[in-house]
């Protein structure tokens, strides 16, 4: 994915010692969360008496009755229309249809996504392309999520292009304005779905750690809360995948997994996350599964490479139930196994080779992911790409 932070807001890093950084919220204004949340609270959520609403989602979505319930929800007052065609990274051919949907109509002020990263960064996309064609026109954003993967408090949104690889833009106006964490939503998503985004979410808190805009408070205190939180929880829900007060749980640890970076962005989140985008569009693999492979792997690699990396990862040992030994680049490391195990725990262990990526493309993945043709770094990477084969 491109380096689409930077040119929309100025960031001042952290600095650990010092002690020291800034951190500026979004302008989130309600999260709601439980069971039913969707149909208590809907309806008030809206920006105005009057407002019309555009519903984003995808295909599978669209075939159950969650749709149906938010357009029957919304009525005839407030519902305008549903797009229902957003696919896999969101490429850009439907972006260009939905959002000639919406210009059709100049009521529409407001943008329901439901779904899971596809949907929620397709509308972010088109309140970004309304935007543009509108200046000043940024659609009020209610987003319902039925995955884990935390695309729903962020300002970037992304989507593939053209030529199949992942881009996108970042404004800070594309937060969402209201976020709805529906457990009954997220019955209706496959649960192998469910725990590979949550592992995305674990990503998320992971690399936070060692991200240089990433805040000691709140940003790396929740993101050791969300895993913590997953780590405990996705066991349990594997063993009971009905359990909605664990769905819940899971629900906000997602949450809290990037939703207090907020505007504190300044490049990409972090190797693993570059992986999942090199891995991602070019070879369809959902990015919670580019998860899967790679995050244990590279927090084992940054754990080995920085003493400064060690020592953040480390905070995270007994939050996986890693019993710290004071030695922070073995605690590190047993961070990167306990992630590793999980994963297999949940049975999501899977290889490049199963997922129909030849080995002949290790450099070219290793290229888009380190953005360097060679060097050290490279190498290391390169040598972890042919490790997940």
């Amino acid at each position: 994915m491109s380096n689409i932070f930077d040119s929309q807001t100025a960031s001042v890093e952290s600095s650990q010692n010092p002690l020291s950084g800034l951190w500026k919220p979004a302008h989130l204004q309600r999260l709601y969360y439980g069971s039913g949340s969707v149909k208590k609270n809907l309806t008030e959520c809206l920006p105005k008496e009057s407002s019309k609403a555009f519903i984003v989602t995808g295909n599978s979505l669209s075939k159950t009755g969650l749709i149906k319930q938010v357009e029957e929800l919304l009525g005839t007052k407030h519902h305008v229309a549903t797009y229902s065609k957003i696919g896999q990274h969101a490429p850009i051919k439907q972006l260009d249809e939905a959002t000639e949907q919406v210009m059709k109509d100049s009521d529409i002020d407001t943008i329901i996504s439901v779904g899971g990263g596809s949907p929620i960064d397709s509308a972010k996309a088109i309140s970004y392309r309304v935007n543009e064609r509108q200046p000043g026109k940024f659609l009020y954003h209610i987003s319902i999520p039925t995955t884990l993967s935390a695309a729903e408090p962020t300002m970037a949104a992304g989507y593939t292009n053209e030529e199949g690889i992942k881009t996108g833009v970042a404004h800070p106006e594309l937060v969402p304005h209201v976020i709805i964490y529906d457990s009954t939503y997220a019955l209706e998503t496959p649960p192998w779905l469910l725990m590979s985004t949550a592992m995305r979410s674990m990503d998320h808190a992971m690399e936070l750690m060692y991200h240089p805009t990433s805040t000691e408070m709140p940003c790396r205190q929740m993101a050791m809360y969300a895993a913590g939180e997953l780590y405990d929880n996705l066991p349990r829900y594997k063993s009971n995948p009905k359990d909605e007060q664990v769905i819940t749980r899971l629900q906000l640890a997602a949450f809290a997994s990037l939703g207090f970076l907020a505007l504190n962005v300044k490049g990409g989140l972090g190797l693993s996350h570059g992986l999942g985008y090199a891995l991602g569009s070019p070879y369809g693999i959902p990015h919670g599964i580019t998860s899967c492979l790679t995050l244990g792997h590279v927090v084992k690699l940054k754990a080995e490479s920085s003493d400064d990396d060690a020592a953040q990862i480390a905070r995270m040992a007994s939050r996986v139930g890693v019993k710290p030994s004071g030695d922070n680049k073995k605690d590190a490391v047993a961070v990167g196994d306990a992630i590793l195990d999980l994963v297999k725990r949940l049975d999501l262990h899977t290889t490049l080779t199963e997922k129909g990526v030849s080995k002949d493309d290790v450099s070219k993945i290793t290229k888009m992911a380190t953005r360097q043709e060679s060097g050290p770094l490279y190498d290391k990477v390169a040598k972890l790409v042919e490790g997940l084969y």
